[in-house]
C-alpha cells in the first residue's frame, strides 16, 4: 500500500509518499481501506514537530478518516468486512490502509459521502464543544468568528447561526467572507483593511461582542480582548497565525470577561458522555440536511504535502480532504 510518511520533522514539503507493507489486524482490531482523510491544522504542527503528541517515526499524519473495513481481527463481532465506517485516531490516516482498535470505529450510513464523513468530526466537534460547553452561547448573543472560512471557523459560523446567535465573520479577503455569508454570517469584517476592534464596536453600538471564536491567535488577539462585551468570552481555539499571543491581564478584568481554552481532544477523553451527546446531535443535524460541511479542496494521496500547505498558508476554504485512489 502507499502511505504519506514523515521521516524527519519539517515543513509539509518534507513528506514523502512510499510503498509500505499492508498492516494486519490483531485481536480486537480491524483494517480499514481508507477512502478519504480529513486534513487539519494539528497535522501541520505534528509534521513540524510542534504538536504536543509526537509519534514514533516514520509515521503518516491524518487523524480522521472514512472508508471500508477490509479485514477483521479475532474477537471482533460487531463489525464486518465491507462495512462503511469512520474512525478518528491520532495519526495514520494519510495512507491506503490503517489498522485501528475496533472500539474506535463508527459505522456510517450509506447516505453519508466518504468525503463529508472524513470532514466533519474534528471541525464541527471542536466548534460545537467550544460554543456549547465552553462559551455556553445563548440565542440572541453576538458571536465573532475569526478565520471564518477555514475548517473550524466555517463550522463555528454555521453552528453559531443554528444556535441562534448573531454571527459576525472575520477573514482576510472577500472570497472567504463570501463563503461565510453563504453559511449564515449576517455581517463581515475584512481585518486586512479595517480595524477589527473599531469595526466590531461600530457594529454593536459600542457594546462589543458576547463571544469571540479565535483559531488564529497572533496580533489580532489584543483586538479581540478589546472587542469583548461585558462578561464576554474569548475562546482560544488555536494559533494558525503561528504566533501564540500574550494577553494583557487587565483587559479581561475591566470587562468581567473570560479567556476560555478549548481542547476538544482532551474533552473527548475526559467527558465522554457529553462528547457522545454532542456527536449524536451533530449526526442528527447532518443527516437531516441541517449542516452542510464545505469540502473546498480534494487532493490525491501523492499531493499530501500540498494539502497541508493549503492549511499552512491559510488558504483553506472549508475543509481540505485527501482522497485515495
Amino acid at each position: 500500500m502507499k502511505a504519506a510518511l514523515v521521516k524527519a520533522y519539517g515543513p509539509p514539503d518534507s513528506i514523502v509518499v512510499e510503498d509500505v507493507p499492508s498492516p494486519e489486524p490483531g485481536a480486537g482490531e480491524v483494517r480499514i481501506r481508507i477512502r478519504a482523510c480529513g486534513v487539519n491544522f494539528p497535522d501541520v504542527l505534528m509534521v513540524a514537530g510542534k504538536y504536543q503528541f509526537k509519534p514514533e517515526m516514520p509515521f503518516s499524519p491524518g487523524a480522521e478518516m472514512s472508508g471500508d473495513i477490509d479485514a477483521v481481527g479475532d474477537g471482533v463481532k460487531h463489525l464486518s468486512v465491507g462495512q462503511r465506517v469512520f474512525c478518528m485516531v491520532g495519526h495514520g490516516g494519510m495512507a491506503e490502509q490503517i489498522v485501528v482498535p475496533a472500539a474506535a470505529v463508527v459505522p456510517i450510513p450509506d447516505a453519508l459521502d466518504y468525503r463529508v464523513a472524513a470532514a466533519i468530526m474534528m471541525t464541527y466537534g471542536t466548534s460545537y464543544h467550544a460554543l456549547k460547553q465552553r462559551a455556553q452561547i445563548q440565542p440572541g448573543e453576538t458571536l465573532l468568528v475569526l478565520g471564518a472560512a477555514g475548517g473550524v471557523g466555517l463550522a463555528a459560523v454555521e453552528l453559531g447561526v443554528k444556535m441562534g446567535a448573531r454571527v459576525i465573520a472575520a477573514a482576510s479577503n472577500e472570497e472567504k467572507l463570501d463563503l461565510a455569508r453563504q453559511y449564515g454570517a449576517s455581517e463581515c469584517i475584512n481585518y486586512t483593511e479595517v480595524s477589527l476592534k473599531d469595526t466590531v464596536k461600530a457594529m454593536t453600538g459600542g457594546q462589543g461582542v458576547d463571544v469571540i471564536y479565535d483559531p488564529v491567535g497572533g496580533a489580532l488577539f489584543d483586538d479581540c480582548l478589546r472587542a469583548l462585551a461585558w462578561r464576554g468570552r474569548l475562546l482560544v481555539i488555536g494559533f494558525a497565525s503561528g504566533e501564540i499571543p500574550a494577553a494583557p491581564a487587565n483587559l479581561p478584568l475591566l470587562k468581567g470577561a473570560s479567556v476560555v481554552g478549548v481542547f476538544w481532544g482532551a474533552f473527548t477523553q475526559r467527558e465522554r458522555e457529553a462528547n457522545d451527546e454532542n456527536t449524536r446531535e451533530l449526526m442528527q443535524w447532518l443527516l437531516a440536511g441541517e449542516l452542510k460541511p464545505h469540502v473546498g479542496s480534494v487532493l490525491p494521496l501523492d499531493q499530501a504535502a500540498e494539502a497541508m500547505n493549503i492549511l499552512a498558508r491559510r488558504q483553506a476554504m472549508g475543509k481540505v480532504v485527501i482522497e485515495m485512489p
